[in-house]
C-alpha cells in the first residue's frame, strides 16, 4: 500500500547498529528508505548494514558519540548534505546503570541522562530546519516502560525515559504547524544485550517478566518494525505527541 511506502526517504536511526534500532531500521528499509545507521561500534555497524542489503535494503553506517554535541549535530548535518534531504530520525541510543538512587553518582546519573535524553534532543535540534525546509519530517523517538513506571534500579534510566515522553509532546505542539510529527515509542521488555546483563544483575526478572507479559514472551528486535514504518508513514501524518507502548500487554495488565 502507498501509505505505508518510504522509497527515496532518507532516516538516522541513533543506536541502530543492534537492538530495538536496527530492528526499526530493518522495517524502514524494508520499506524503502535509505538507512542511515549511528552508533559507536563500527564492526556491529557494517554488520547490520551486510544484514540489510541482503534483505534488498539500503543501509550506511556513521560513528557518532551521542553524548557529544559536535559529534551528533555533525552526523544530523552531514547525512541530510550526503542526501540531500532528511526526513526521518530515530532517537533511539541509550544506555542503563542498574543501581538504587542512593548509590548512584553524579557522574553515573549524568552519562545516563546525557546518552539517552540529552543525545535525542541535540539531534531533534539539529534534525529540525532540514525537516522545515521540506515542509515535513517524522520523528520517533524511544521511551520505555520505565516512562510510566518506577524500578528501585533504574532512577537515571527511569528519569530519561520519562523526559523523552514529556519532550516529544512538546515538539509535536511545537512542530505540528510545520507538518513534522513527533511520537515515542515505549517498549516493554525486550530481548537484547541491554536486557540480557538485567537478568544476570536483577534476580527473578525473566520470571516476573513472564508472569505480567500477557503475550508470555519477551518481546523481539523484529516487533519494532512495523511500528517504526507506520509512524514514519504518510500512515501516521494526524498522529503526534502519542507515547505508544510495545510490549505484549504489560503496561494494560493489572
Amino acid at each position: 500500500m502507498s501509505l505505508f511506502d518510504l522509497s527515496g526517504r532518507v532516516a538516522i536511526v541513533t543506536g541502530g547498529n543492534g537492538g530495538i534500532g536496527l530492528g526499526m531500521a530493518e522495517g524502514l528499509a524494508s520499506a524503502g528508505a535509505i538507512v542511515v545507521l549511528a552508533g559507536r561500534n563500527a564492526k556491529k555497524g557494517e554488520t547490520a548494514v551486510q544484514r540489510i542489503a541482503q534483505a534488498g535494503g539500503q543501509a550506511e553506517f556513521t560513528a557518532v558519540d551521542v553524548t557529544s554535541e559536535t559529534s551528533c549535530r555533525a552526523l544530523i548535518d552531514k547525512a541530510a548534505a550526503r542526501h540531500g534531504r532528511l526526513d526521518i530520525l530515530v532517537n533511539n541510543a541509550g544506555i542503563n546503570i542498574r543501581k538504587s538512587p542512593d548509590t548512584l553518582s553524579a557522574a553515573e546519573w549524568r552519562t545516563v541522562i546525557d546518552t539517552n535524553l540529552t543525545s535525542a534532543f541535540i539531534c531533534t535540534h539539529a534534525a529540525y530546519p532540514h525537516m522545515k525546509k521540506a515542509g515535513r519530517g517524522k520523528i520517533i523517538n524511544l521511551g520505555s516502560m520505565m516512562s510510566i513506571f518506577g524500578a528501585s534500579f533504574a532512577p537515571a534510566y527511569a528519569a530519561s525515559k520519562g523526559g523523552i515522553v514529556q519532550f516529544t509532546r512538546s515538539c509535536a505542539v511545537a512542530w505540528a504547524v510545520d507538518n513534522i510529527q513527533v511520537n515515542a515509542v515505549l517498549p516493554g521488555w525486550i530481548d537484547t544485550d541491554l536486557t540480557r546483563r538485567a537478568r544476570e544483575e536483577v534476580a527473578g526478572l525473566h520470571e516476573n517478566v513472564l508472569a505480567r507479559t500477557p503475550a508470555a514472551r519477551w518481546g523481539r528486535s523484529s516487533d519494532f518494525a512495523g511500528i517504526a514504518v507506520f509512524l514514519a508513514s504518510g500512515a501516521s501524518d494526524f498522529v503526534t505527541g502519542a507515547a505508544i507502548p510495545v510490549d505484549g500487554g504489560f503496561s494494560v495488565k493489572g
